[in-house]
């Protein structure tokens, strides 16, 4: 599949589901605590880091990027979605959003004090994946954190319906934390650690910690 094509049904998917996806978004993080604790972590690197701007690439309506915000750190959100944007915007006034895509990051080298993305990295097909990854070393200061959390598995099933029962057209790609793992380090990243998460549900994640090598 080429990039046009799967970016374009993205875009539109989420575009078309964004109201109903805010709502079922809202209260997220108020039920995952350890969700809640890989961000607390998160913002404490960055702040030990010195600081500085977070982009929260692939942000939806806002909700992660205003739990940064609320922990101290100086958090925008990039969404491939326009309708997303507008939701956060709206959502989350005085907060920066803006639109962009993973795969062609329109931010300056180095210039970021840390990177998460937060479940924005499943519709992106396998052979995409490396030119995110050096997307997001790129634009990472040397020795920043990144933090990346997916779903588990070795599976990539198509999503026809979703948030509200509107129709969507996007794949959904599961992955094992390793081979995420070694993706990050052929693209220059330290990784630091692993957390897995909901081991006894049939929809299991990961959350890994990395940092960018100088």
């Amino acid at each position: 599949m080429s990039a046009d094509h799967w970016l374009a049904d993205t875009r539109t998917s989420y575009d078309t589901v964004a109201g109903s996806y805010a709502d079922f978004v809202r209260e997220a993080l108020a039920g995952a605590p350890y969700l809640r604790a890989s961000l607390a972590l998160f913002a404490d690197l960055v702040n030990a880091a010195g600081g500085g701007p977070v982009a929260d690439v692939g942000c939806g309506p806002g909700h992660v990027t205003a739990h940064l915000r609320a922990l101290g750190v100086d958090a925008f959100g990039i969404d491939l979605s326009p309708a997303m944007v507008d939701v956060a915007r709206r959502d989350h006034p005085g907060l920066r959003f803006e639109v962009g895509s993973m795969t062609d990051l329109d931010l300056a080298d180095a210039s970021l004090a840390g990177l998460l993305a937060f479940w924005s990295l499943i519709h992106v097909p396998d052979e995409a994946v490396p030119t995110v990854f050096d997307h997001f070393r790129r634009v990472l200061r040397p020795g920043g954190p990144l933090l990346l959390g997916f779903r588990t598995g070795d599976e990539s099933t198509l999503k026809a319906r979703g948030y509200g029962g509107h129709p969507m057209h996007v794949h959904v790609h599961r992955r094992r934390p390793d081979r995420v793992a070694d993706r990050l380090r052929a693209a220059g990243f330290t990784v630091e650690a692993h957390m897995a998460l909901d081991l006894d549900k049939s929809a299991s994640g990961a959350i890994l910690f990395a940092r960018r090598r100088s």
